[in-house]
């Protein structure tokens, strides 16, 4: 018994839980929601976790599970928590346990995505984090950086972001203080110029004014009888970010890049291996012109 008080005196706000209940992760996401971070004990990962509930049940807890204390003190389970909240009192325990500040974390978070028009929250080992930072700065944008494995409380913070609606949590990125996505977003946002280029025609094909296979390709759909829809990239002011969009889309060269029916068909190897293959003009016929 007197480990688990001294447990339940560590922090302003604690929780005794198990790691597989409903109820006791509600009550957590609740004390996250109003910007505490109390120490969670989930006592199915204890070795001893079912003495340290019994032990709970003799200092007065009933239900012994989620027990939540606030400055060292027993407030009660799920049904009191709650109730607190109702009435507003939880929040002023927690107040003045020093548990949450008067300045929220998850209020902190929205400053902090406002702070300037374009905010990231990242972690610096997260490689996705990194591209979409370094697709920022190819935009010629400078976003402001949150990386929250930098902060002491950075996992509290990751916990006000999914809050927030972040799912998921990194890398979240605030545009005009709006959230605007994640990584498979902003990517998609990104590719979305590409995307609508290439199913505006049956037949398109991304290519450069100086490349010569973009212009094999192109003369050896005409001579099939098609007359695809060129766009040379180099022409275009979004240019370098429209090469780079049709390389994660997955093109072995950024050009040529064709499409047949707004799907990717490949590069100059793609579109001659299928040619010799015979299997280029049954995917072509739709689209040949009538003599």
């Amino acid at each position: 018994m007197e480990s688990v008080r001294q447990l339940a005196s560590e922090k302003a706000a604690v929780i005794f839980t198990k790691s597989s209940c409903c109820i006791c992760h509600s009550v957590k996401t609740l004390f996250y929601e109003l910007g505490a971070s109390p120490a969670i004990h989930e006592l199915d990962r204890y070795t001893n976790g079912r003495d340290m509930e019994w032990a709970l049940r003799n200092l007065g807890c009933n239900p012994a599970l989620p027990a939540v204390f606030i400055g060292g003190k027993y407030v009660g389970s799920s049904k009191d928590i709650i109730s607190y909240h109702v009435d507003g009192s939880l929040k002023q325990m927690l107040k003045d346990a020093k548990a949450i500040c008067c300045i929220t974390l998850m209020e902190s978070v929205r400053e902090l995505a406002s702070e300037k028009a374009a905010v990231i929250f990242t972690k610096s080992s997260c490689c996705i984090c990194h591209s979409v930072k370094t697709l920022f700065y190819e935009l010629g944008a400078s976003p402001a950086i949150h990386e929250l494995d930098r902060y002491a409380n950075g996992r509290d913070m990751e916990w006000a972001l999914r809050n927030l609606g972040c799912n998921p949590a990194l890398p979240a990125v605030f545009i005009g203080g709006k959230y605007v996505g994640s990584s498979k977003d902003i990517i998609s946002y990104h590719m979305d110029k590409v995307m609508r280029l290439a199913s505006e025609n049956g037949v398109v094909i991304f290519s450069k004014s100086s490349c010569c296979l973009c212009y094999a390709v192109n003369i050896l759909f005409q001579e099939i009888g098609v007359s695809p829809v060129v766009h040379e990239i180099d022409q275009d002011p979004e240019g370098r970010e429209m090469e780079k969009a049709l390389t994660r889309l997955g093109c072995t060269a950024p050009v040529p890049a064709v499409f047949i029916g707004g799907n990717l068909i490949g590069s100059t190897n793609e579109v001659m291996s299928l040619h010799l293959k015979g299997q280029l003009i049954p995917q072509l016929k739709p689209y040949q012109q009538q003599t």
